[in-house]
């Protein structure tokens, strides 16, 4: 009987054993797929940007623009003046706020954007969508709406 004990014990032993080299290799691959869904969301947002910069780039834009002139096409005030605070528009573009201020002065030369002092907070600046901006962005719209169909299909 005794002998009985023991086997079963050394089976037990090399059961845990094997249980531990089993779960690090399962916790292995779970982090690699991770980390392989993360690269390949990158790898199709890269991919998106390129394809939008390529489109709109015949009508004198970059991804990022339109982003900007989308953001403020979208917004309505109770004067129906579209109009956000750069702070705002930085949340929804996802750029630094110095690089989205180089980009709002380059679409405010080109007559696309204007700011113009917040009424509220006199240290805020707001950005409009001119009538030129808005004229664009409606050109431009059917243009990017097609290269995000085409390029993040449902599944």
């Amino acid at each position: 009987m005794r002998m009985h004990e023991m086997q079963v014990h050394l089976i037990r032993v090399q059961q845990s054993r094997l249980s531990v080299t089993v779960r690090p290799m399962a916790a292995k691959q779970a982090e690699q797929a991770l980390v392989e869904r993360w690269r390949d969301i990158l790898a199709l947002h890269a991919r998106t940007q390129c394809e939008l910069d390529r489109a709109l780039h015949g009508h004198g834009l970059c991804a990022s623009d339109f982003e900007v002139l989308d953001v403020l096409a979208g917004c309505r005030t109770p004067k129906d003046t579209p109009s956000y605070r750069v702070q705002e528009i930085s949340e929804r573009v996802h750029l630094s706020q110095s690089a989205l201020s180089r980009l709002i002065a380059r679409l405010e030369k080109e007559g696309l954007v204007e700011r113009c002092m917040c009424s509220e907070d006199r240290r805020g600046v707001q950005v409009v969508l001119t009538a030129k901006g808005r004229a664009l962005h409606g050109e431009v719209l059917p243009v990017q709406r097609a290269v995000l169909a085409r390029m993040l299909p449902e599944d």
